[in-house]
């Protein structure tokens, strides 16, 4: 009997060298606290891949297109009726999202998890999850935006990498799918992620798809982070984001600079990021307004709030709320040379 049909019939409607040999595991040691930092295995063609709704209702097209994408690179989509319909703006109850998402790791015919959307709801069931069935049932978990709460929250409580990337309503690009393919599918230690060579009109005179360095030089850590309004929503949380020695990675989307501002003072206020080894952004898409005498733009928001912390930082990566986007994983030791705007992940991510 196939994988897809056991699945149904049980629950579906439908830096350095030194570092290597000790990567080499997919336990390795977590630095926030004592727990491992455990590795997933790695997705094969032909894996079954469970599509949730975290957060905000899947629109019927959205699902579709979500699921195409999943065929088209070579997995096989499965998802329950939990994330048909809505409950208001959500895809369900917090109850049934989060019995949804612990259906997905438990369920061992599920070899991965991809979230179909972001939008809000994931800070709603951080407290719902099973934790420690997660921890004993690791697997590669994608999603961003909202996502971001979900993937730090179970870094944090159980030391599994998770996978900033593509939802499925943005899974449907080539450049996005590369790179997911590259970081997922792989257990290779070196990997670079090449920012998206920038083509369109309507990117080249956006003012937030400019790339520049805010700070020059070079910096080494796990890479944490994810949507910035997430990022600060977490702070005095129990999933709180510890940034000491990391590589902190943010973008947003639709937040005008003075947001920005304060969101990002916020997080200077915190006891830990003025302790990050290095910070990039991705592209925070509609979050510029005109300079006027009157306001900042994003750039001089950006400026102000990071350049006095004086360590390796840098605007305009390929990951966001934009077409293209790389995916990085949360806990990984990575380097960024915020000189040429490049990131070289250091261990694979996968086992």
């Amino acid at each position: 009997m196939t994988k897809r049909r056991l699945f149904i019939q049980s629950s579906l409607a439908l830096g350095a060298t030194t570092y290597f040999s000790q990567f080499a595991l997919g336990k390795t040691p977590h630095s926030d606290n004592n727990l491992s930092k455990i590795k997933p295995k790695k997705l094969e063609k032909g894996a079954t891949i469970g599509v949730i709704a975290p957060g905000y209702a899947v629109k019927k097209e959205v699902l579709e297109t979500s699921l195409d994408a999943l065929k088209k690179m070579g997995f096989m989509p499965v998802h329950t009726q939990r994330i048909i319909g809505n409950y208001g703006y959500f895809s369900n109850t917090d109850e049934e999202r989060a019995a949804d998402i612990m259906a997905m790791f438990k369920n061992p015919e599920i070899d991965g998890i991809l979230c179909a959307r972001g939008g809000y709801g994931c800070t709603r069931i951080l407290h719902l999850l099973d934790y420690d069935a997660i921890q004993n049932n690791p697997k590669v978990l994608i999603g961003f935006s909202d996502v971001t709460a979900l993937l730090n929250a179970i870094y944090k409580k159980t030391g599994l990498v998770g996978f900033h990337g593509p939802v499925g309503s943005t899974l449907d690009d080539a450049y996005s799918q590369e790179y997911l393919k590259k970081v997922v599918m792989h257990n290779q230690q070196h990997t670079t992620l090449k920012n998206v060579v920038l083509t369109k009109v309507e990117m080249l005179s956006d003012t937030t798809y400019e790339r520049y360095t805010i700070t020059a030089g070079t910096a080494t850590g796990e890479l944490i982070g994810g949507s910035l309004t997430l990022v600060t929503a977490l702070i005095g949380t129990p999933y709180e984001l510890d940034f000491t020695d990391k590589l902190v990675f943010l973008e947003d989307i639709e937040e005008r600079p003075y947001r920005i501002d304060r969101m990002l003072t916020q997080l200077l206020s915190t006891s830990t990021f003025n302790k990050a080894k290095g910070i990039f952004f991705g592209v925070c898409i509609g979050c510029d307004t005109p300079k006027d005498n009157r306001n900042f733009t994003l750039k001089e928001v950006i400026l102000d709030r990071i350049s006095p912390m004086g360590i390796p930082a840098a605007y305009g990566f390929s990951f966001g709320h934009v077409p293209n986007n790389f995916t990085l994983p949360t806990g990984i030791m990575a380097q960024l040379d915020a000189d040429q705007l490049s990131l070289h992940l250091l261990e694979n991510a996968v086992v």
